[in-house]
């Protein structure tokens, strides 16, 4: 499974996703692609991302299993389960 988190750069919001993901990437050892949405405009219509940060989870045919959109990130562990 793919988990890609979008989200900006320099927000007020860049400091916590950039150490969730750095946490994320310690406690796992797996890393979590991440995306510019001013960069992949396609991307984020096609899955109407519109509030950052967002993380989705996507299956093997690009449907969206699981998503988490705003400042409230979700715990590691529920991120971990769609990529084992």
């Amino acid at each position: 499974m793919r988990v890609v988190c979008i989200y900006r750069d320099n927000q007020d919001y860049s400091r916590a996703v950039n150490e969730w993901l750095e946490n994320f990437r310690r406690q796992t050892g797996r890393e979590i692609e991440t995306m510019d949405p001013d960069k992949n405009i396609s991307f984020c219509e096609t899955y109407g991302v519109v509030e950052y940060p967002t993380i989705l989870a996507l299956g093997e045919m690009g449907d969206v299993r699981a998503s988490w959109r705003g400042r409230d990130l979700p715990l590691i562990n529920e991120v971990l389960y769609y990529m084992i």
